[in-house]
């Protein structure tokens, strides 16, 4: 079990002098190097504190009472903590002196604000947001909870230790435990962005943990095929259904030019004859826009191989389309040449 360290001090403030020359006496609390203060409604005279010794000089009766009053603090916070310990409850600086003065903690969460947010945009699928922005979030919550739960060892954190350090902690771990490439690990920041930004709107936080920070996305050159090479693909046969389920539907995207979500929601709807041509005419999910597009043969050829598809037949799509995700990890992993 990680060691707890722990420390409370006093001392006086010199710009809070109060009307009649005395300085207000002030508790530092420090847990795990991250510490702060508040007022013990107590005063002296600046010449009579020990400001190494953090008390009262001399043996005076009103001394005396000052230091007593002081080592009851002191203790009191080392009762606070073992309780706190005891309980299972995270113990950091502010929760214990919240603990010690009485003040509920109702602070907000930062996954709690993370819920709350998915389950609005869950609430708005279909008009705000679509299936896919919303899958995305989904994923940023659980790297965030899992990022958490690696660091931390706790299951959430309250918004004030949301700082710039966990940014900078949670991107490296992005790239390294999640193995995320810098674009991917992007995406994931600024979408865990967005929720801060909520948090900071509303007044829970007082600090924004990505100020003076900008991300910006690498130049990725998009690779294509040439005519050879999509003439070699479209006859080429894999041993495996799965790839070559991928291959035909990356195929259809070919001959269509439509993106992988619109082929993904394609239905027999979207398809009419006008004369002699076959067309789809389909709303782009990215940019809303209208399309029309004559189906050539290939692309023909592939959704009458797949029309009696039980996942085709199930949910009336055009063609068994994977997930995104599925794809890629399906080609990486089973395109090796021995396995063709």
């Amino acid at each position: 079990m990680t060691r707890t360290t722990f420390t409370v001090l006093f001392f006086i403030k010199r710009t809070k002098a109060l009307k009649d020359g005395m300085v207000p006496i002030f508790a530092r609390v420090t847990v795990n190097g991250q510490r702060t203060e508040f007022g013990l409604q107590r005063s002296i005279e600046e010449n009579q504190w020990h400001a190494e010794r953090g008390y009262a000089k001399g043996t005076s009766k009103d001394a005396r009472e000052l230091n007593s009053y002081l080592d009851f603090v002191k203790s009191k916070m080392l009762v606070t903590k073992r309780e706190l310990e005891e309980s299972g409850k995270p113990t950091t600086a502010i929760i214990l002196k919240n603990q010690y003065l009485g003040i509920e903690d109702s602070s907000k969460t930062i996954l709690q604000i993370f819920r709350e947010h998915n389950e609005r945009c869950e609430g708005l699928m279909g008009t705000d947001f679509s299936l896919g922005t919303i899958k995305r979030y989904r994923t940023s919550y659980n790297h965030v909870e899992n990022f958490i739960k690696h660091k931390f060892k706790r299951k959430d954190l309250p918004l004030y230790e949301i700082t710039p350090k966990f940014v900078s902690d949670f991107e490296f771990y992005l790239k390294t435990a999640r193995k995320c490439r810098h674009n991917s690990a992007v995406k994931y920041l600024k979408n865990f962005k967005k929720i801060v930004r909520i948090a900071l709107a509303n007044g829970w936080m007082k600090t924004d943990p990505f100020i003076n920070v900008t991300y910006h996305l690498d130049d990725v050159d998009m690779d294509f095929l040439d005519e050879n090479e999509l003439h070699t693909l479209l006859y080429m046969e894999f041993k495996i259904e799965r790839i070559q389920q991928v291959k035909d539907v990356y195929l259809f995207c070919c001959f269509t030019g439509l993106a992988f979500i619109d082929v993904k929601t394609l239905r027999y709807t979207d398809i009419e004859t006008k004369g002699d041509a076959i067309w789809i005419k389909k709303r782009r999910q990215k940019t809303k826009n209208w399309c029309h597009i004559p189906l050539l043969p290939p692309a023909m050829q592939l959704i009458d191989k797949y029309s009696s598809h039980p996942y085709c037949l199930k949910t009336n799509c055009v063609l068994p389309v994977l997930s995104n995700q599925k794809s890629e990890c399906l080609f990486e992993r089973d395109r090796r040449p021995d396995r063709y």
